[in-house]
């Protein structure tokens, strides 16, 4: 520790004997999951929310988030390890402090960093001498540095002298039982070397592995990276899709024999569009900065662009096949869409396609009304206003044979896909959730 200034070193022991005090604002999909580790990795932590419900639920030893259980969620309120509160006054007791706020794009498709600014400002206020800040949402190279500092530091506390600055993505994956916060390497980086040195120690106190790079920028990249990675790849199987269909190929069937190859490929799958916190959003956090440096994104905005398009094609689809399948027009129809979240088995809504086909279908001057079991009513939100309120339909034989057409959107294991081909006329299917499970027939339309 010689080599670190006396107060960064202060710290870091600290945080070794789990003295330092742990806090994370944002208890949603990330932040609770997150604040659970730190707990179950023996710091005392405080979660921060604006939230009072969640609060509520917290204080009722309720759930939220699937990744959290009832039962871990009470052992480490009731053994003090955590607690959670609105009061951000209570940010200057705590030693690290975990930023984990939305940062979605605004109308325009630019990035929103108000939540960032926002919280910055919180902290601001509470800042004090020897605290560790990381940030944690997903944004464009040099937010860090070049937005969250400035704010940080506009007391008159200097990053890397009095306090110290991070960014550590997360990685999480609502639904994915093979994985949880602990298990997944976490990519570290500060802002000089008591930064770094710091991160490295806290994140390593509680996760099993600890990746760090050199630079805040270069974190903010990786993730970026991640996923514009899979958005890219999943632009190319939705394109391929079109054209196989033209050509009359399975895209499905392509894909399976494809991934039987042991190396240089790997599978990906199309579907109604994109969805979740980070794919549909984060390509264009860095197309939108990398005008600054005067480069060009094409291939990324070209992967956006199709993948954006896919709700619409599988809208002009659903018309062609009603009209083909039901000699009926889709202005006169009823349609039921299955599946309101962005991925199976998880009650996430967050820039769901669903969400987008609803909308679409009732354009085209259909009824329309949705099934999910994780999803019980459309909560408020930001871009879907007149969904607010809709609520799931009933699963059974005479709900399902009032609609003319039934779109697969999201493919939930608990679904009784056999039922659903012999009680829907017309199945529209974007998953091959119907061929998965061996069902075929002329009124299953893959789309």
């Amino acid at each position: 520790m010689s080599s670190f200034s006396k107060q960064a070193a202060d710290l870091a022991a600290r945080i070794g004997t789990r003295e330092a005090r742990a806090a994370v604002i944002g208890l949603g999909y990330v932040g609770l999951p997150l604040a659970i580790a730190m707990a179950r990795g023996g710091f005392k932590v405080t979660g921060f929310d604006i939230d009072p419900s969640k609060m509520e639920a917290i204080a009722a030893g309720r759930s939220y988030i699937e990744a959290v259980p009832d039962a871990t969620l009470n052992q480490m309120r009731d053994s003090g390890h955590f607690r959670a509160t609105c009061d951000f006054a209570e940010l200057a007791e705590c030693d690290c402090i975990a930023i984990c706020v939305p940062t979605p794009l605004t109308a325009h498709r630019t990035p929103d960093l108000s939540f960032i600014e926002a919280t910055a400002r919180s902290v601001a206020g509470h800042l004090r001498k020897g605290q560790l800040i990381s940030l944690e949402s997903t944004t464009y190279p040099g937010t860090t540095d070049d937005v969250v500092r400035p704010i940080l530091e506009a007391g008159g506390l200097k990053s890397g002298v009095d306090f110290f600055l991070g960014f550590s993505p997360e990685r999480e994956d609502p639904g994915n039982r093979q994985f949880e916060t602990v298990t997944i390497p976490k990519v570290v980086a500060g802002d000089g070397a008591d930064a770094a040195m710091l991160m490295e120690a806290f994140y390593g106190g509680f996760v099993h592995k600890v990746v760090p790079v050199s630079t805040n920028a270069t974190a903010e990249a990786v993730k970026l990276t991640e996923n514009i990675f899979r958005c890219v790849n999943i632009a190319l199987v939705n394109e391929l899709k079109l054209v196989y269909d033209a050509m009359g190929i399975d895209v499905w069937e392509v894909i399976e024999a494809a991934k039987s190859k042991p190396f240089g490929y790997m599978p990906f799958y199309p579907g109604p569009g994109l969805g979740g916190h980070c794919i549909p959003i984060d390509p264009f956090y860095l197309t939108w900065k990398s005008r600054e440096y005067d480069q060009p994104t094409r291939f990324i905005e070209l992967a956006g662009e199709i993948n954006t398009s896919m709700p619409h094609h599988v809208t002009d689809r659903l018309g062609q096949a009603l009209d083909r399948v039901a000699g009926k027009a889709l202005s006169r129809s009823k349609v039921l869409v299955l599946g309101l979240a962005y991925k199976k088995n998880v009650p996430d809504i967050r820039e769901s396609p669903s969400l987008k086909l609803l909308e679409l279908i009732r354009e085209r001057g259909a009824e329309v009304a949705y099934h999910d079991p994780f999803v019980p009513e459309i909560p408020r939100t930001r871009e879907y206003m007149d969904l607010k309120g809709m609520r799931s339909v009933s699963w059974d034989e005479a709900t399902i044979r009032g609609f003319d057409a039934v779109v697969i959107a999201t493919d939930h294991d608990a679904t009784d896909y056999a039922a659903l081909a012999r009680w829907s006329d017309l199945v529209l299917d974007t998953r091959n959730a119907m061929g998965r499970h061996g069902i075929a027939a002329p009124h299953i339309v893959k789309a």
